[in-house]
């Protein structure tokens, strides 16, 4: 008995396998149809091999709109944008009546399915034609016979092959145990029961004391503060939202790169999120959003080297997620984007620099490490380099404040007269140095200072009421009734003004 198209279909099938590493997507009871996908190949992605002797051509019409339907399916799974679908039949013979115009390019929604008949007599022609589309030879040569042994070795060869693909791929999800995830977890709530007993976790002073995020201590030599932000969070929502993350985000990237390559990876990107924001934004910031934008960095970096498999299990909805992050850092006030952006790329970076468990790739990785490690410390020496650019008034003045509150008045002096020196135009960073020099009793200088913040601002009215009150012990009365009376005309609410003035004037 001639089984030259069993051969001929488990041939095709083989050399889409082993030669073109297209990945067997599914099959049918009989084995007999066959669907492949290799989302790299943009020219043919999807591939449908059917083993069918074929006899009315309306039979094949409705098959092959059958096979557009499923080709459409898995391109919604597979594919953003049109997708190719070749859908190959090998057949002894062609349809009894005219099937040509079926042979012509199909269109199904966003899947054009191009359908190609080979029988014993087109085998020639229709096999030079896939080696035109794959540019690669396809070695067959025609035989009388062919046994069943030996259509059953080939057939064995081949889902062999794909079989060792599928259990690769599973392999990619199994080199490690979720752990640090869940420490990871634990530590940012405890962090948080801490905040909260030591004054509250939107507590600016506590946030401050304790390690969050804040321009103006790092560059006083408090480099901690790149990494205890990881662990802390403002308020519950902040800290549910990231916990959620991280509950869905960690096991995943811990089963693909292992627990020391995860640690790794989670701790890189909060650092390299903390170092943006340390640079783009002055505000006080904390949170593990940087860290966990880092396992999106790490999951792009799969996508990159199995794309294929990253869009089959995740691809298109992790990159909604993080197009819906970032959106809504950009729209809504408060979220410190720097920190997600620099979080994502240090993310990536970390996991090229690792890569997979046993898989190396020496030059790739060493390149990434000297281009990490040489930008990042760029990116250090220019913020320490330009502290003026990575702080301002305001957070000065919290700080400032955090340290009156202490009664820490040399350290609230020497951060505020470094202040002027570089943001010489706030009038409020006068006025809070001259709260300081009261405090020191250096009534003299804080005079002095006052009169540059009413010159700066000629509606301040704390100011000119302080000026008036250091003008009367200082024994200038003229000035110091001339203060306060400013000072009540442009507060005229204010009790204790008017009550000054009337000190004064009697």
């Amino acid at each position: 008995m001639n089984k030259l198209e069993d051969y001929l279909f488990w041939k095709l099938a083989h050399f889409l396998i082993h030669k073109k590493e297209y990945r067997l997507l599914r099959t049918s009871p009989s084995q007999e149809e066959l669907w492949f996908e290799r989302v790299e190949n943009k020219k043919v992605p999807i591939i449908r091999l059917r083993r069918i002797d074929l006899d009315w051509s309306n039979w094949l019409a409705r098959d092959i709109e059958n096979s557009g339907n499923n080709g459409e399916a898995i391109r919604r799974q597979l594919v953003r944008g049109e997708a190719n679908v070749l859908n190959l039949y090998v057949s002894a013979y062609p349809p009894v009546d005219d099937y040509d115009f079926l042979l012509s390019e199909s269109k199904f929604l966003k899947t054009n399915v191009t359908t190609k008949v080979i029988t014993r007599d087109t085998y020639h022609k229709e096999i030079s034609e896939l080696e035109y589309i794959f540019s690669e030879e396809i070695r067959f040569e025609k035989q009388e016979e062919y046994s069943s042994n030996e259509i059953e070795d080939l057939k064995n060869a081949t889902l062999e092959k794909a079989v060792e693909r599928i259990r690769m791929e599973k392999s990619m999800f199994e080199n490690g145990k979720p752990l640090f995830t869940y420490v990871f977890m634990a530590l940012q709530i405890i962090a948080y029961l801490f905040l909260e007993w030591k004054g509250g976790s939107t507590n600016t002073a506590t946030l401050i004391k304790y390690g969050a995020k804040f321009n103006p201590l790092i560059l006083e030599g408090q480099w901690w503060r790149f990494f205890t932000p990881i662990l802390l969070h403002i308020g519950f929502i902040h800290l549910f939202m990231n916990t959620l993350a991280l509950y869905y985000l960690g096991p995943t990237i811990e089963k693909i790169y292992g627990r020391m390559r995860f640690l790794l990876i989670y701790l890189f990107a909060g650092f390299s999120g903390s170092v943006a924001s340390f640079l783009f934004t002055t505000n006080l910031s904390a949170g593990a959003s940087g860290a966990i934008f880092g396992c999106f960095g790490a999951l792009l970096y799969f996508g990159l080297n199995y794309r294929s498999l990253f869009l089959r299990t995740m691809g298109f909805n992790v990159l909604v997620v993080i197009a819906i992050n970032l959106s809504l850092g950009f729209t809504i006030p408060g979220i410190d984007n720097a920190g997600h952006l620099g979080g994502l790329v240090g993310g990536f970076l970390a996991t090229a620099v690792l890569h997979f468990p046993k898989q190396k790739k020496w030059l790739q990785q060493l390149l990434v490490l000297f281009l990490t490690v040489g930008g990042m410390g760029s990116l250090l020496w220019y913020g320490y380099a330009n502290p003026e650019k990575i702080t301002d008034a305001q957070s000065v003045m919290v700080l400032s404040q955090v340290y009156l509150q202490d009664e820490n008045y040399d350290e609230a002096y020497h951060l505020l007269t470094h202040a002027i020196q570089t943001h010489h135009s706030s009038a409020e960073l006068f006025f809070q140095l001259s709260y300081v020099e009261i405090k020191q009793n250096d009534l003299a200088s804080a005079e002095l200072h006052l009169k540059r913040a009413v010159d700066l601002d000629q509606y301040f009215h704390e100011a000119f009421y302080n000026l008036s009150l250091v003008s009367y012990e200082l024994g200038n009365k003229e000035d110091s009734l001339t203060y306060a009376q400013k000072a009540a005309e442009l507060a005229p609410e204010r009790e204790e003004y008017q009550s000054f003035l009337n000190k004064i004037q009697e």
